[in-house]
């Protein structure tokens, strides 16, 4: 099993210490859980349902806290940033979901240009760079059309779009496929290989077989809130 290291190096750039989360209840959700992300890497997080996959996204994007231990963003520990610095340390990290979540009353152009207004764009940098985002995610001609005109794989690479237009340093892509049959799965994982080839970071979650297999990129492996394989060049094994 090729391992890759659990402790940070100076290049590192997400670094989970020894994290644990346990809720009210007393469920486990994360247990003793370390390991970092380099720039540039490309890491699958796979595991059944519970398995802790969402908990660890929700952490880096400062929606949980740990019980114990700390996540480190660019050696800044997330859990201690003053609320008004949290948006701006969001702004570094895309995210994208399963259910899309576009706003149904505006196009494509626009569900793209309100994250850069959001983030403080000029109408110059918008009216640049959206149409730039949807040409990378080959939806060029699709540019006035509401969400409910597209198809759910358009939708995702909507989504797509939206979370790089800012330039994070990295995308968080939670189950992005799980809406999506087998054609529209392979388009959006050639896209995210894309981003990744462009220099961004992405951490996907998911428990398709067929994406880990055909990505050979790094795989940690969940299971009941622990990591239990860390592989370089991994495939779906549980």
């Amino acid at each position: 099993m090729g391992q890759s290291p659990a402790y940070p190096s100076f290049f590192t750039m997400i670094y989970y210490d020894r994290v644990s989360k346990i809720y009210p209840d007393n469920s486990v959700a994360l247990e003793d859980v370390s390991f970092s992300v380099e720039p540039g890497e490309f890491i699958s997080i796979v595991g059944h349902s519970g398995a802790g996959k969402t908990t660890l996204v929700k952490m880096l994007l400062a929606e949980e806290k740990p019980t114990n231990g700390a996540v480190f963003f660019e050696s800044v520990n997330i859990h201690e940033v003053p609320l008004h610095r949290i948006n701006s340390l969001r702004r570094k990290i895309g995210t994208v979901f399963q259910d899309f979540r576009l706003l149904p009353n505006k196009t494509a152009y626009e569900n793209i240009a309100f994250a850069m207004e959001a983030a403080g764009r000029s109408e110059d940098e918008i009216r640049s760079d959206v149409p730039h985002v949807l040409e990378l995610v080959d939806l060029q001609d699709k540019i006035n059309n509401f969400p409910g005109e597209l198809s759910g794989g358009e939708q995702q690479r909507v989504a797509i779009a939206r979370a790089i237009v800012n330039q994070p340093d990295v995308i968080v892509a939670d189950e992005p496929t799980g809406n999506l049959d087998p054609v529209n799965t392979f388009e959006i994982v050639q896209i995210l290989k894309k981003i990744n080839d462009l220099g961004t970071t992405i951490i996907l979650t998911t428990h398709n077989k067929g994406v880990i297999d055909a990505l050979k990129k790094r795989v940690i492996t969940m299971d009941r809130g622990r990591v239990v394989r860390d592989d370089r060049e991994g495939k779906y094994i549980l």
